[in-house]
């Protein structure tokens, strides 16, 4: 058995049925469907899952767009999307499908 962690984590597997679902999407986005199908997690977890699976090739940097809006922080946002990569392998989770039937 390889020493260290196991790269295998469920909430990155939960990212993967959601992105499967959706074709795209930003963190932020992300997370706000994460937590309203999967027990709830915090969004620096989902952007940690989300660098690390584009360095195990299960996700993809499709674009990074600079978005404009009003925030508090200015008027534009940089918003980094991502797309399945060649190393996903979604399952067809049955509550991601209800989800966005609904």
């Amino acid at each position: 058995m390889p020493r260290g962690r196991p790269t295998r984590s469920q909430i990155r597997q939960n990212m993967i049925e959601l992105i499967h679902v959706m074709g795209k999407g930003y963190g932020y986005e992300i997370h706000k469907k994460y937590v309203q199908i999967f027990p709830a997690c915090t969004r620096e977890v989902v952007y940690y899952h989300l660098r690390k699976g584009v360095k195990l090739g299960e996700f993809v940097i499709e674009s990074v767009r600079q978005e404009a809006g009003e925030y508090s922080w200015g008027t534009t946002v940089e918003k980094t999307y991502y797309k399945l990569g060649p190393n996903a392998k979604p399952t067809g989770d049955p509550r991601v499908r209800e989800f966005f039937a609904k």
